[in-house]
């Protein structure tokens, strides 16, 4: 591996005084994917200025203070159009060993790669094979390597794991279809001979449609795959299919991975979260029993109470889709659409509500995924917004989980899913590492931000702007650990105020979530304390005198 070019930008970025965070004062294919648009504009259109203002200098610069514990910042990285290292116009999973360095370097340590097990699609979640890593990714001995260089720069990696369905070309739906397909009219199917024919669910529907079912060949048989037919859904009712996922967790967990990410949880038994919960409640038991601080994150697709009500499974983490995406608290929040006094106030419920049912969870907050439109289009390429939605998730309590793209602004494209994982773009000028993307995303997207080579040279980019705001975590325990204090007392339209605690110690957050400057009395309310940190979306400064605290626009400042 070559890492000359990231050598060089390091050192660049390491120069910039702007990147530190809280010092107490004191291919080889020819381009692009032909359906991507490259042009960047830097315009007002896309919400950066023509003319930049002056920096103010940033005199909160502190230590790293990482606990190795189950807490981490986690980066979600879709494999095939994040760095392809062999030039075959798609990533690899050396390509994600190449760019571990700048993830590193970003601060997050935490990876959750998106499904690498081998498959029939562009996206994997169709599993034709468990214990094998997609030719088009690499090998298992790429994985391995994979792993140990995450660990050597203190980064865990999860990886996606379909407990909910197989491809309907795994050998055991194959052996299970070909069993049924030629079992003679009217006889009913026997485990003892074919196994697999528990492993699903099939039904004599003799002729009759049922939702999510699709027939087996001309038979009087039919199989559930509520996604589509090329997707048939395991039957976790089955203690034989229970067993060959532990073997498959236990595998992966032997190699070093740290633990998973469940895809579709709440589809287990569709519509029953009961049954969802006790299946999740099974894996957790033996995921955590096999490998101490092994890390579960699930994906449950609904509101903060269903989601509460997952907890009791015992998993560590549920995706807090309720804060995310163009009609969730963050959004509601830039879009005006909520003061900013509820900001506080939903934190502080979240912890009351989850921590109910189970007292040990972390909560995994993000702001858009895969299978969501990207951030940059829920903010209409408004470079403010789109800081400022970072700056609100990088400071809640739990695991946030960044989508790969989304520290440089990338775009997506409407609800197809392939218009949402476009290739990453490092830099434009050279064609090293990037990917076609999927093949199906739609042609004309336009990348209105720069590439990250770019971004990393400029102080005020969304990716420094990222950057200084997961320093700003590492740097301080509370954020992510701390248990939430609301004051309705000090809060209003545009100014929110909290506290967090964490053993022992107290950090004060307050957010100016407006677009004028604001001040707040910090002595009046809280005693004697001090800026720690602060986050602002032009570079101006925040400032304490006599006690009060001067916030610009967009502003979020951290006090001891």
């Amino acid at each position: 591996m070559k890492k000359k070019w990231i050598s060089l930008v390091l050192t660049l970025v390491t120069a910039t005084a702007l990147f530190t965070g809280c010092g107490k004062e004191d291919t080889g294919n020819d381009g692009l994917d032909s359906n991507a648009d490259t042009s960047v504009d830097t315009g007002e259109e896309s919400g950066q200025n023509a003319t930049k203002p002056e920096i103010a200098p940033y005199a909160y610069e502190d230590e790293i203070n990482i606990i190795d514990d189950q807490y981490r910042n986690y980066y979600e990285i879709f494999v095939y159009s994040f760095f392809d290292e062999d030039g075959d116009g798609i990533g690899d999973l050396q390509g994600v060993i190449d760019k571990l360095d700048y993830v590193a370097d970003m601060g997050f340590n935490g990876i959750w790669l998106m499904p690498i097990m081998k498959s029939t699609t562009y996206h994997k979640y169709d599993v034709v094979d468990y214990y094998a890593i997609d030719r088009e990714y690499g090998t298992m001995e790429d994985l391995q390597e994979l792993i140990d260089a995450c660990h050597d720069r203190g980064i865990k990696l999860i990886l996606d794991l379909m407990l909910n369905h197989t491809s309907s070309q795994h050998e055991w739906f194959t052996t299970a279809y070909e069993y049924l397909k030629n079992l003679p009219e009217g006889q009913d199917a026997n485990a003892e001979e074919c196994p697999y024919v528990d492993y699903y669910h099939f039904e004599k529907l003799e002729g009759k449609k049922k939702s999510g079912y699709h027939p087996v060949g001309d038979s009087e048989w039919s199989y559930e795959g509520v996604f589509r037919s090329e997707m048939p859904d395991l039957n976790l009712d089955n203690e034989a299919v229970r067993k060959e996922f532990e073997a498959i967790a236990a595998f992966y967990l032997d190699m070093g991975i740290d633990g998973f990410r469940l895809d579709a949880a709440r589809e287990f038994f569709s519509g029953n979260a009961g049954k969802n919960t006790e299946v999740l409640s099974w894996f957790s038991d033996y995921v955590t029993g096999y490998k101490e601080g092994a890390y579960l994150v699930g994906e449950v697709w609904e509101n903060f109470t269903t989601i509460q009500l997952y907890y009791e499974s015992g998993m560590t983490s549920f995706f807090d889709f309720p804060m995310s995406q163009h009609n969730g608290k963050v959004a509601s929040i830039l879009k005006g659409q909520s003061e900013a006094s509820s900001w506080g106030t939903t934190l502080e419920s979240i912890h009351a509500e989850y921590s109910v049912k189970n007292p040990d969870y972390i909560a995994a907050p993000f702001l858009s995924n895969h299978d969501t439109g990207r951030w940059a289009n829920t903010m209409v390429n408004n470079e403010d917004h789109i800081k400022y939605g970072a700056g609100l998730l990088l400071s809640m309590t739990g695991n946030p989980f960044v989508y790969y793209g989304e520290e440089i602004g990338m775009p997506s494209s409407g609800s197809k899913d392939e218009n949402k994982r476009l290739p990453m773009i490092w830099t434009y000028e050279t064609n090293r590492g990037k990917t076609q993307g999927p093949k199906n995303a739609d042609s004309g997207i336009d990348y209105k931000f720069a590439d990250v080579q770019t971004q990393m040279e400029d102080e005020l980019s969304i990716l420094n702007y990222y950057k200084r705001a997961v320093r700003i975590r590492n740097e301080n325990p509370e954020i992510a650990r701390g248990i939430v204090s609301s004051y309705p007392e000090y809060s209003g339209a545009t100014l929110c105020v909290i506290s967090k605690e964490y053993d022992g110690n107290v950090i004060y957050v307050v957010y100016n979530m407006g677009e004028e400057a604001d001040t707040f009395d910090v002595k009046a309310a809280f005693g004697d304390v001090a800026i720690c940190d602060y986050l602002t979306v032009d570079g101006s400064e925040v400032t304490f005198t006599d006690g009060v605290l001067s916030l610009p626009k967009y502003s979020i400042c951290y006090l001891k």
